[in-house]
């Protein structure tokens, strides 16, 4: 992992300490429930406890490896620090408050600069083999996908279909899913984030899956829309809709335009077409070690598209009552467009 832009950008600060779980795999790409990355011109180093000690010696070879303990733990952040000869020290800002209180308290020599956002930007623009790894981890959830739909039938349950799209996804290779999978039937899919239940699904009514497959420690996110035979006029319509607002987003995002225009894309044709009320998320999100990371492509994000970062598309309209659709694509920015990462075809009968 190339750190040395970290201090191009940020000549003021001298290292960096990160202390949470994702972006310590992002640095170190090893799972650990403790430690934390200390970054410098001079050294990177990896402080964790003897349960992952031979594992980080094996495989995080870009780092020096310090063992502690856990009462000892922001002691050490600080003995290394002083030993970088440290001063000003840009920090994760993703910790508890009693955690804060802590690392603050041991590190009372040294100038403290949350950092969160330098760690985020830099873990927006993506490199080739992390979208190399991410379109992998798209592939898995797509053949799940595939594989779970052939046996969507009429009296299957939302939590049934749940468990076959995420055995799926493991038995195809996922280490593990990128979020819990939502499983929406009939009423239902008006509910964005809908938790799947013990509804069957009967004829003529909509289905609605996100999911999205975990990979060598990076996520995919995808979300299709089907229905069991013919589905409600109104929700034909409004499928249309959501698929052409799509479709015109991805055909006219491209570096150099700020999130919320790319937001604005899909926002207006739905809005053109009497659904904007009906629109109440974002267009989209970063995609990376964690599900939900930087860009936040919304109508109030002020981030500027950047080549290689990867983003979601996916507008929706959502009527109580009735039913909702949403159609999600990942995609990789680029000067002149995006690469669909998204393969799965996009069509309301299955």
């Amino acid at each position: 992992m190339n750190t040395s832009d970290l201090f191009e950008n940020n000549p003021k600060i001298d290292a960096f300490a990160v202390t949470d779980e994702s972006n310590r795999y992002y640095f170190t790409k090893m799972e650990t429930s403790f430690g934390a990355v200390i970054l410098s011109p001079a050294r990177n180093v990896f402080i964790t406890d003897f349960r992952y000690e031979s594992e980080a010696r094996e495989k995080v070879t870009d780092f020096e490896i310090v063992i502690t303990t856990y009462s000892g733990f922001y002691a050490k952040i600080a003995e290394v620090l002083s030993s970088i000869n440290a001063k000003t020290v840009g920090y994760g800002e993703k910790m508890y408050i009693d955690e804060f209180n802590n690392f603050k308290s041991a590190l009372t020599g040294f100038k403290l600069k949350p950092a969160e956002d330098i760690i985020a930007a830099k873990r927006a623009v993506k490199t080739e083999e992390e979208i190399s790894i991410i379109k992998t981890a798209q592939q898995i959830a797509e053949t799940a996908l595939k594989r779970a739909m052939s046996r969507a039938k009429a009296g299957i349950t939302e939590r049934e279909l749940m468990a076959e799209i995420n055995y799926e996804m493991i038995m195809a290779g996922a280490d593990k899913y990128s979020f819990e999978t939502i499983v929406a039937f009939g009423a239902n899919t008006a509910q964005p984030h809908h938790h799947p239940s013990d509804k069957k699904l009967e004829k003529t009514e909509l289905i609605l899956v996100d999911m999205g497959a975990k990979y060598r420690g990076y996520c995919s996110d995808m979300t299709r829309t089907f229905c069991l035979g013919n589905p409600d006029s109104k929700l034909v319509e409004i499928y249309g809709i959501v698929k052409e607002a799509q479709e015109y987003a991805i055909k006219n995002i491209k570096a150099g335009m700020t999130c919320n225009d790319a937001d604005a894309l899909a926002r207006e044709y739905i809005t053109s077409n009497g659904y904007g009320e009906n629109f109440g998320h974002s267009f989209g999100h970063g995609v990376g070690v964690d599900i939900h990371e930087e860009p936040r492509v919304g109508s109030n994000g002020q981030t500027i598209l950047q080549p290689n970062m990867i983003i979601t598309a996916e507008p929706g309209i959502y009527i109580a009552g009735l039913g909702g659709v949403r159609i999600e694509d990942m995609l990789v920015v680029k000067e002149d467009g995006v690469v669909n990462l998204t393969t799965y075809e996009k069509k309301l009968s299955f």
